[in-house]
């Protein structure tokens, strides 16, 4: 069962991660993206993520444990997700230098995205914790819990406007489409990976379970407001407000089609 439900966690990973390649697509048909879809798209994605790590993990980890143990594995993932933030923030760097990277670039640009990706992959593999065991879906013959489905279509929503940032730096020193498209997809890979490591994990040592929820939680509200919200707000300052409502609209959004999901599946 646990060989099973990895091959399907791995492939909600590496679907996500082609999710982040198709937000290089509207580069194939035209020159630019409007900004103020690009902020919608970061509140939309955004206010699932907060949703689902609020009503979804924190809620299912006080299930399975007490608040100490969510409370502990919460602060955790907001910590080392700073302490990464910390360790690489003076190594920046723009999305077009992975056109020409040497070695030593390369490395490092791999470390400054699995800081950004591997938490969300952990978050992914958390969510497929009961896999099999119970569920409000079944997919592939197996029961299949509600994060399962949502989680992966949150960070899928999130990666969108993540394949955009990577697109229009590389557009603009110009890179051929089909390699933008490629090393979008290249920055989300440790998605996959952090999902099946974390699905190991959690699945063989259920007793941490409820600390794996709240590290998901932890480390997902933290990229929310600390990573995605400013992005947003960075690309919409050439907007009346300065992309304020318009982020509002995209996390409003996002809020109102979880409520739904979250009734239908009796996590609220």
């Amino acid at each position: 069962m646990i060989l099973e439900g990895l091959v399907l966690v791995v492939a909600a990973g590496v679907f996500t991660a082609l999710v982040c390649g198709l937000g290089t697509l509207p580069f194939f048909f035209f020159d630019e993206v409007s900004d103020r879809v690009t902020v919608v798209l970061w509140g939309l994605a955004g206010g699932i993520m907060l949703f689902a790590s609020i009503f979804g993990f924190i809620f299912e980890g006080l299930a399975e444990g007490t608040l100490l143990q969510v409370g502990g594995g919460l602060v955790v993932g907001v910590s080392l997700v700073i302490a990464a933030d910390r360790l690489i923030g003076g190594y920046a760097f723009e999305p077009r230098e992975m056109a020409a990277a040497d070695v030593r670039k390369l490395v490092l640009i791999v470390g400054v995205l699995t800081v950004h990706s591997f938490p969300e992959g952990i978050a992914l593999g958390v969510a497929f914790a009961d896999l099999g065991l119970q569920g409000d879906f079944v997919v592939a013959g197996m029961l299949v819990p509600a994060l399962a489905i949502f989680i992966p279509i949150a960070i899928s929503v999130q990666n969108i406007p993540e394949g955009l940032a990577v697109a229009i730096p590389l557009s603009t020193f110009g890179v051929s489409k089909w390699r933008i498209f490629g090393w979008a997809v290249f920055s989300s890979i440790p998605q996959p990976i952090g999902a099946g490591i974390a699905y190991v994990f959690v699945t063989s040592v259920r007793e941490f379970l409820p600390f794996g929820f709240g590290f998901a939680a932890g480390a997902m509200i933290y990229l929310v407001l600390h990573d995605m919200f400013p992005e947003a707000l960075d690309h919409g300052q050439g907007l009346t407000g300065g992309g304020r409502w318009e982020l509002i609209v995209g996390i409003t959004v996002g809020v109102l089609l979880m409520i739904p999901v979250m009734v239908v599946t009796g996590a609220l």
